[in-house]
């Protein structure tokens, strides 16, 4: 798997609960149903919950960041995490480096934020999916699949 994740669009050629992110020495565990008393939408249909808000300055457009993230099927299983790969995703938020889901969400949570985002397949990897790289008969990440991301801000720049 290249350090840079899943989520960059570029490398793939690709236009709930009460959980906080794992640290390097935590194992993710399994995402359940959304509280809905504290998640909240926006337009496009992204839902996310605040699991700790950040003090820091939030990303414009443009901006460099540093992210740490698990990604989740619908069913819980992992399917991408910067926490196992030792260091944070490197990325300039708002320029279609990850997907659209991604871009909407990092621009509205400051640094040292951690929260929990249901992204639609719409705007996560759609019809296309994400083929195994190990095995191009399965998908790492079906098509037309919700996903479930634990993260955090780690810094902007």
């Amino acid at each position: 798997m290249r350090t840079s994740g899943l989520l960059c669009l570029s490398l793939l050629g690709l236009a709930t609960g009460g959980l906080s992110l794992p640290t390097q020495a935590q194992t993710p565990t399994r995402p359940s149903v959304a509280d809905t008393a504290l998640t909240q939408r926006t337009a496009s249909g992204v839902r996310y919950t605040i699991r700790q808000q950040g003090t820091g300055p939030i990303a414009q457009s443009g901006d460099r960041m540093q992210v740490h993230y698990t990604g989740f099927l619908p069913d819980g299983h992992i399917f991408d995490s910067s926490v196992a790969q030792g260091r944070p995703l490197r990325l300039r938020v708002g320029r279609g480096e990850v997907i659209p889901g991604w871009d909407e969400m990092l621009l509205l949570l400051p640094m040292g934020s951690r929260a929990r985002i249901w992204i639609p397949a719409a705007l996560a990897y759609g019809s296309t999916g994400v083929l195994n790289p190990d095995d191009d008969t399965k998908f790492m990440v079906p098509p037309n699949t919700d996903l479930i991301f634990e993260v955090e801000i780690v810094k902007v720049r």
